[in-house]
């Protein structure tokens, strides 16, 4: 009995431990395809907007706020969508490299692979890592051969590149285009205002009715003087003199063409009948400028708007910058075979193991 037990352990150990790894051992010594692995570096940069600018746009514009790894992942995750997949099957036609025949069935590609199998053996054979200190990312792609590796992993940085590049000035041609709008239209409004205080000063023939009714008051004031002189003086010359005397007339008819004159005079100021009073000119007068000065604000505020915009857009643009270029591999990377055999032996060893403790614990049980 213990001999059989011991004969059925020791095919067990050969049935689950030794063929196996010869099998594996066969299969990654002999079959399994060479792997060439390209490798890229790249970076996400952004202009250094803090030297084109003077403090007081700095602050108005919030520089100094970090942007965090976004960037980055987004160049990440972009490298291992199915847009990317897509684009490099336009362009190197990577499916049928991947699904060729002379390759070992267990590392191609099944040829009538659906798109979501595609991606998720696409995604396998490339390696995005992620620097956390110096947001350098690090793209790795396998092939089946060096030239197949090397072009896929320039594709890949080149598109990256264009993908980065697309957004950014899109985010910030946007962000623009609307600021702009609203400076245009503001803009308008104050040439308008402009030309209907223009057409105003036309019609009226006035350069400036707040000047002009000051200088009206100042003559009616003028005349009230005069006027009140010359009664003082017809006064004076009736104490001693006829109503018929020559003098005695001429003080009287002045006083009367000077009261005349300021009647006109106050007539132009406050006749509520005439359109053209200068009171009435100068209300619209004063509506007109109002107007204008709230679209010269509103002009003001757009003009440092869109500046301020500017500065944003600048800063939205990023690059994405190739820190280190693809390479035509030598020397094929993968399979690792002693590795994959060291760790397959191990995992196999444990396995056994823990079915032997099994095994045991099922018999003293018994």
């Amino acid at each position: 009995m213990n001999k059989i037990s011991r004969i059925i352990k020791q095919n067990l150990f050969v049935a689950l431990v030794i063929l196996p790894i010869i099998i594996f051992t066969i299969y990654q010594m002999l079959i399994a395809t060479q792997r060439y692995e390209s490798k890229t570096q790249l970076i996400v940069q952004q202009p250094d907007s803090m030297a084109t600018m003077d403090a007081g746009m700095a602050l108005l514009s919030g520089l100094g706020v970090p942007t965090g790894n976004q960037d980055t992942q987004l160049v990440k995750s972009y490298i291992y969508s199915y847009d990317m997949l897509k684009h490099l099957e336009e362009s190197l036609s990577i499916k049928k490299h991947f699904s060729d025949k002379k390759y070992d069935w267990i590392s191609r590609l099944k040829e009538n692979a659906t798109n979501e199998e595609f991606q998720k053996y696409f995604q396998g054979k490339i390696r995005v890592e992620i620097d956390e200190k110096s947001s350098v990312i690090s793209v790795y792609s396998q092939a089946f051969d060096p030239k197949t590796s090397f072009e896929i992993n320039k594709e890949i940085a080149r598109k990256s590149e264009w993908f980065i590049n697309n957004i950014s000035h899109q985010l910030a041609e946007s962000q623009l285009d609307f600021i702009k709008k609203e400076h245009q239209i503001a803009e308008i409004r104050l040439q308008e205002t402009k030309k209907r205080l223009i057409q105003f000063q036309t019609e009226y023939q006035l350069l400036d009715p707040e000047k002009e009714g000051s200088a009206i008051s100042q003559i009616a004031y003028e005349l009230e003087g005069k006027i009140a002189v010359t009664k003082a003086e017809l006064k004076a010359v009736e104490l001693t003199m006829s109503n018929g005397a020559p003098q005695v007339i001429v003080l009287k008819n002045q006083v009367m063409a000077l009261e005349s004159q300021l009647d006109k005079e106050k007539s132009r100021l406050t006749d509520s009948n005439k359109s053209s009073s200068i009171n009435e000119v100068l209300l619209k007068f004063a509506d007109l400028k109002i107007d204008l000065e709230m679209a010269l604000s509103s002009y003001s505020s757009s003009n440092v708007s869109l500046e301020k915009s500017r500065i944003e857009a600048y800063r939205k643009l990023k690059f994405l910058i190739v820190v280190e270029e693809s390479k035509l591999p030598e020397d094929s990377k993968y399979p690792e075979v002693i590795y994959n055999i060291s760790l397959f032996t191990i995992l196999l060893l444990i396995f056994f193991g823990i079915l032997r403790i099994i095994i045991a614990t099922i018999k003293e049980l018994n």
